[in-house]
């Protein structure tokens, strides 16, 4: 592939009439959209209940049918943000009911009590429960919270305590011997056992207070997150109103009850600012995306139980659960070497990442939705900079626009031609961070130099939005490259200063589609962000 160059402004939309997007038809609710696109995004993890780790009989017990469950309550006024989880238990012939109760992030307190008659234990735990909430268990599918009581907390699957590590002292976990070697090769094989990496996935939600380790909840149900978003949503409902400070506290309680953190023995903050909401939306969806990649895993897990005499290798199953093809690109090749220079040249002067390996990436079915913008033009080659612990669930799903999602240029999927202004949305492990180069079909720009937070499509008469920065990489140095038959925008140049841009609320520029079939994953980048 010869690139060409490219002249300093991009090709637009070819003069052709661009036709004028149906209204929009009145949107859902923004709870009812949250739910819907959690729910969509693939099935809750199911499994019986485990007894509570903390319990003397975790080991020989079992919990009795469904009767076990996590609440929680915090109330930042009080300084309260504690859990309480209840079970009733089962060994042999004998029945008990357990209860552990404490700060989030403690073990707690605990209590066992031994009934010779499961009716008793029964009628034990449902008290419990209602002293607790004052809800009825056998009405939970339509609980109501009381203020200064629990709420509970609707998790999936096994509730363990905490993300089962992959490895000891970071030796790989035993494979057993009826399984087939991998077929991939080392660097992709190492990508993919860390994408999927429950230690990984631990260490991140870790990062962002939530230490699943001593946390009394197992793993999130879709319902609980979208839950979650609601009263975000409602707290940027108030946030501008006057005396607002005693609602803001009141709904972060509600929030942080929701959505357990771990915040040791510091008062939990209250949530007061645009900031620090898109903070915990951002958190949000990366827990829906975990949770995606556990369906994912757990389905892999349970190939390898079936009683046959071989499978294949656990990281192949992963892999084949992405539907997606990773191609490692040769080290010598001219795209390779392209896409070095365009990451060397626009990136932070302070700190450079450095390109361990790259994988061109084709998902299942994405070229043909793709397809669909064949008659857009105007094609760049673009950052999109995210957390280590979405990777596997963006090579599933691809890039999405959430309900909830949203930021200076409202909700829709971003994008840098700086790799600087994308580096500061990725989050790594371990130092090893992930980046994707997309080809997004821009076609006719509309251009914005202040924040709307609004928008959710792009004007009439045009397909994408481009926020403009004081500065842009070098349109002089762009070069054409040709991706199956469509010719593609690729910065070589330093940031420059733009002149006629100079007063924008924007330092670097920011390109925005608002349908997702304009994009399509390109290249994965693994780098060193040391």
């Amino acid at each position: 592939m010869a690139p060409k160059r490219r002249a300093a402004s991009a090709s637009k939309a070819g003069g052709k009439k661009v036709k004028e997007e149906p209204e929009t038809p009145k949107p859902k609710d923004a709870f009812t959209s949250a739910k819907e696109a959690l729910l969509a995004a693939g099935p809750e993890i199911k499994g019986k209940k485990k007894v509570d780790e903390y319990c003397p009989l975790s080991s020989s017990a079992e919990v009795y049918e469904d009767y076990g469950c996590m609440l929680n309550q915090t109330n930042i006024g009080q300084n309260n943000n504690k859990f309480y989880n209840i079970q009733v238990i089962k060994e042999n012939n004998k029945y008990y009911t357990w209860n552990r109760w404490g700060r989030v992030g403690e073990s707690g307190q605990s209590k066992l009590n031994s009934f010779d008659k499961l009716e008793t234990a029964l009628k034990d735990f449902e008290k419990k429960f209602k002293d607790k909430t004052k809800n009825n268990w056998n009405d939970r599918t339509n609980f109501v919270s009381h203020s200064g009581k629990y709420t509970l907390i609707e998790v999936d699957g096994e509730q363990d305590a905490e993300v089962k590590v992959d490895s000891v002292d970071g030796k790989a976990a035993r494979v057993p011997k009826n399984v087939q070697p991998c077929t991939l090769d080392k660097d992709t094989q190492k990508l993919i056992t860390l994408i999927f990496s429950n230690d990984m996935f631990k260490e991140a939600m870790e990062c962002m207070d939530l230490d699943i380790k001593k946390m009394p909840l197992g793993k999130l149900s879709k319902m609980q997150i979208a839950k979650g978003f609601e009263v975000l949503e409602e707290i940027e409902g108030v946030m501008d109103q006057r005396n607002a400070g005693e609602r803001l506290e009141e709904l972060s309680s509600k929030f942080f009850t929701i959505i357990p953190h771990n915040f040791g023995r510091r008062t939990p903050p209250t949530i007061s600012s645009k900031e620090i909401v898109e903070k915990k939306k951002e958190m949000l969806m990366v827990l829906a995306d975990i949770e995606l990649a556990q369906t994912l895993k757990s389905e892999t897990e349970k190939a390898q139980e079936k009683t046959i005499e071989t499978v294949p290798h656990p990281v192949d199953q992963d892999y084949t659960s992405l539907k997606c093809r990773l191609t490692l690109m040769d080290k010598d090749t001219e795209m390779f070497k392209i896409i070095t220079k365009y990451l060397t040249v626009t990136a932070d002067g302070y700190r450079k990442p450095k390109i361990v390996n790259v994988w061109e990436v084709d998902r299942e079915t994405e070229g043909q939705r793709f397809s669909e913008n064949d008659n857009l033009e105007n094609r760049r080659l673009l950052w999109h900079g995210t957390s280590i612990a979405v990777v596997a669930a963006i090579l599933k799903s691809g890039l999405r626009i959430m309900p909830h999602s949203g930021g200076r240029v409202g909700s829709g999927i971003y994008f840098a031609s700086e790799n600087s202004k994308s580096a500061d949305y990725v989050r790594t492990s371990k130092n090893t961070g992930v980046m994707f180069l997309s080809e997004v079909a821009l076609g006719k720009e509309h251009t914005i130099t202040k924040d709307n937070y609004k928008l959710v499509k792009a004007p009439a008469g045009s397909d994408s939005v481009v926020a403009r920065g004081e500065v842009e990489p070098d349109p002089s140095k762009d070069i054409v490259i040709t991706l199956e038959g469509k010719e593609v925008v690729v910065p070589q140049g330093k940031p420059i200063k733009q002149p006629q841009f100079s007063k924008s609320y924007f330092s670097n520029s920011e390109y925005l589609i608002y349908k997702e079939s304009q994009c399509r994953l390109r290249y994965l980048l693994e780098l060193n962000m040391r």
